[in-house]
């Protein structure tokens, strides 16, 4: 056995059945023992490395487990910290798993040499190691995929290219020799009764409670319900937490901060007391101003709490284990208006959503292509979005319930993981419909190329629908919108528009499915085809990039700075200045007030 076979069956053991990668010579010896056991677990071949770790967060992100990911020495390592520094961000666990040059040309400036432990020093921060002999390999592996798991981040193991090739010797029972041991327990801290009970106090004396929950509160959610029921609260969510808590009970405000909604800012602007359960989310502005509310956090690690925001009380535990403990010493609100209000914000709000989506546009209104796919949603969908103006319809016209999932580049925001999201949530549930909403600038940049991925392995999937929604505005639109928005800029168009491309027809010679929608008329019936498809689907919406990505709170300079914009300087030629637009431009700017 040579320890590149080793490392395959450590890894089976473990109960891994997916490695995301891509090859190269220097995991040579790993692909000679892929072969001699089989493909197990399965080797499933991206088109390019840094879509392997992308596919590897996806997994990860929808399976619950521990993504696996490898790549070969020099650029292939290099490609994958990307997708790495997602997983990262995001506390995913992902073990990377990557080759090195021969340890005789180390150090002797050779081909593709890279030094890897200094590369991967800060993406896997908590566990970086290479293996030099083979009797190292099962303490490095095991603790990689213990450490990934346990502290939901991104670990490496880096194996030189000779190494792979030896005879493994497993460590003996002897002075400097590291034995190891399978398995992760099972644990959920709590957090001490009296710091539980000085939570409650807080939470017991105020009277307009907000909560905002994040992707630790998702395996707690009866807690998080009869939390919100007890105090009467309101709950916004993080959008890593979109999937939560179903945006379908009336005092769910959606999501919060930029991309947020109207309901949530004005929660958190109003509220006297706040309790926040499993986020992180990083945006203070939009949290109540310091000496307004008073807070309590709870969150699994230690590291992440009395961030962000003047906590009064930290608690930290798993949120299920910490809520379960809580419930008992909160006492019911009895005054209901409050909680009237927040829910009279949030059913507003969906009556202004569903107002926008109808609104004209030329040619297609990119906020009415996700509204109209809210009501066809399978209750099992998983979906997921990339980032750009894409993450803003997904933020706000979507509404999940019951089993759906979703998920995105939440703290990195990088563009790129939507198509390689949805086919690592493919693997991680091929009976569930997966569905990516991309913009044309992420498509342009990978998702073409993946799409090759999906029409590799869609017939092991026993469902085989996966959607690939594109926004096809020819815009780089959310880079457009935040230099009108934010520096009173026009579009640069060197730099923002894109070619069109028939995104629809190159899937086609993929060997997939799809279709082109340039009418408002063809769009459910776009969604339709394409969830009854029997194959990866790509829709190619044609939309209008007039349509801005512009917060709901902005303020009026804001506004008014990205209109003005559009006066000064918008090239004639895109489709945000076309015939009598500056006109209602001029006369909004004259005759809004303000308002």
């Amino acid at each position: 056995m040579k320890v590149a076979d080793y490392l395959l069956q450590r890894l089976r053991e473990w109960e891994v059945e997916y490695v995301f990668a891509y090859p190269g010579d220097g995991i040579n010896g790993l692909l000679a023992a892929w072969g001699r056991a089989e493909d197990q677990p399965r080797f499933i071949q991206a088109r390019h490395e840094e879509m392997a770790a992308f596919e590897a967060v996806g997994y990860a992100k929808f399976s619950g487990r521990t993504g696996v990911c490898a790549a070969t020495s020099g650029p292939g390592a290099i490609h994958l910290l990307n997708g790495l520094y997602d997983a990262k961000l995001d506390h995913v666990p992902v073990v990377a798993i990557v080759g090195q040059t021969d340890r005789s040309a180390m150090g002797g400036s050779y081909q593709q040499e890279v030094d890897l432990l200094a590369l991967y020093k800060d993406v896997a921060s908590e566990f970086c190691e290479m293996v030099t002999v083979p009797a190292q390999l099962p303490n490095v592996l095991d603790r990689a995929l213990r450490v990934a798991a346990t502290r939901r981040t991104v670990t490496a193991v880096i194996i030189p290219a000779d190494v792979q090739e030896l005879d493994y010797e497993p460590p003996t029972h002897a002075f400097k020799q590291v034995p190891s041991s399978l398995g992760i327990p099972h644990y959920a801290p709590v957090p001490a009764d009296e710091d539980l009970a000085r939570a409650a106090e807080i939470l017991n004396a105020g009277e307009k409670v907000a909560m905002l929950i994040g992707q630790g509160a998702r395996h707690a959610r009866p807690e998080v319900e009869q939390v919100a029921d007890l105090l009467g609260a309101g709950v916004a969510k993080a959008l890593l937490g979109k999937d939560a808590l179903p945006d379908t009970l009336p005092y769910v405000t959606g999501s919060i901060g930029l991309l947020g909604t109207r309901p949530s800012y004005e929660m958190m602007r109003d509220c006297d007391t706040l309790l926040v359960v499993g986020s992180s989310f990083p945006y203070t502005q939009f949290l109540p101003e310091f000496d307004q509310a008073r807070a309590v956090q709870i969150d699994l690690d230690p590291s992440l709490v009395g961030l962000r925001y003047p906590f009064e009380v930290n608690l930290v535990g798993d949120a299920g284990e910490a809520l379960r403990r809580l419930i008992p010493l909160l006492e019911r609100k009895v005054d209901g208006t409050w909680r009237k209000t927040v829910e009279d914000n949030a059913a507003r709000w969906w009556e202004v959503m569903q107002r926008r989506a109808e609104v004209s546009a030329d040619p297609v209104n990119p906020e009415y292509v996700v509204h109209a796919l809210d009501a066809l949603l399978p209750e099992n969908a998983i979906v997921a979005a990339d980032s750009g103006s894409a993450a803003n319809w997904y933020a706000r016209h979507l509404r999940f319930r019951g089993g759906m999932r979703g998920s995105l580049s939440g703290t990195l925001a990088t563009m790129g993981p939507g198509v390689p999201y949805a086919i690592g949530a493919k693997f991680a549930h091929p009976d569930r419909p997966a569905i990516a909403i991309v913009g044309d600038g992420a498509m342009q940049m990978n998702g073409l190329a993946e799409l090759i991925t999906a029409a590799k392995y869609y017939r092991e999937w026993s469902d085989p629908r996966m959607i690939v929604a594109v926004l096809n505005n020819h815009d780089l639109n959310q880079v457009t919108w935040e230099m009108r928005a934010m520096q009173g800029a026009p579009q640069f168009e060197p730099s923002q528009r894109l070619p069109d491309l028939r995104y629809a027809e190159i899937a086609a010679l993929f060997g997939l499915d799809g279709v082109r929608v340039e009418r408002p008329e063809d769009v459910e019936p776009a969604w339709r085809q394409a969830l009854a498809s029997d194959r990866p689907f790509v829709i190619d919406f044609r939309t209008d990039p007039a349509v801005p990505p512009i917060p709901p709170h902005a303020t009026w300079e804001q506004i008014k700075a990205a209109a003005e914009s559009v006066l000064k300087g918008d090239s004639d030629r895109t489709a945000v200045v076309r015939q009598g637009m500056k006109a209602k431009i001029q006369e909004f700017l004259h005759g809004s007030g303000g308002n």
